[in-house]
């Protein structure tokens, strides 16, 4: 991977600094592609994006300019981009994982049925309701319970604050990706994927 400090902000370097070395990289080269990804949608030079994404909070861009949210695996990096709120997650679709586990200790317990549980359905929960988490700008283990998937339906239902939001889920090659949003997200949003494979 390139060195990427020369279209990182003095304050994004500054921040690296005090990250462990895996997670300056991971942390340097994410933003590097979030800013490279809207310097093409808003012909801005990288370092124009009035970007503030710190580590551990949602990116956001100022009022005016849209909404971004960014998801990242072990090899992979995507940014979405709409005038409106939006989640997005992606998973390697080959990810290995105790799948049972983690349906019978996170998800909902409407959504547990033995027939359903095998390794992609739940990957597919476990990402829809990650993407669902960045669009209401919730937090994992706080909100994970709540979340009701709605496979067959494009949806994905919250139980206590009562929202249903559209869910958008599709494949691209090897990964999974889940996109949250309330409109009608295949007609009025701009994805934007940049060097998906081998990001990080």
């Amino acid at each position: 991977m390139r060195n990427v400090t020369h279209v990182s902000t003095p304050n994004e370097i500054n921040i690296a600094s005090n990250l462990s070395s895996s997670r300056s990289k991971v942390f340097l080269e994410s933003r590097f592609y979030i800013r490279d990804a809207l310097s093409n949608l808003f012909d801005l030079n990288p370092l124009k994006i009035p970007l503030k994404a710190n580590p551990g909070e949602p990116p956001c861009l100022p009022n005016g300019m849209g909404y971004i949210s960014m998801s990242h695996c072990q090899d992979a990096c995507i940014v979405c981009w709409n005038k409106e709120r939006i989640g997005i997650d992606i998973e390697s679709s080959d990810r290995e994982f105790n799948y049972k586990g983690l349906a019978k200790k996170y998800f909902n317990k409407k959504n547990i049925n033995d027939s359903k549980l095998n390794k992609y359905y739940i990957l597919k929960e476990w990402s829809a309701i990650e993407a669902a988490i960045k669009w209401d700008r919730g937090k994992l283990s706080k909100d994970i319970k709540y979340w009701q998937y709605q496979n067959f339906e494009k949806k994905i239902l919250h139980n206590k604050k009562k929202l249903k939001v559209n869910l958008n889920q599709f494949s691209f090659l090897k990964w999974t990706i889940s996109i949250a949003s309330q409109n009608d997200i295949c007609s009025s949003t701009n994805i934007i994927c940049n060097n998906i494979s081998s990001v990080i």
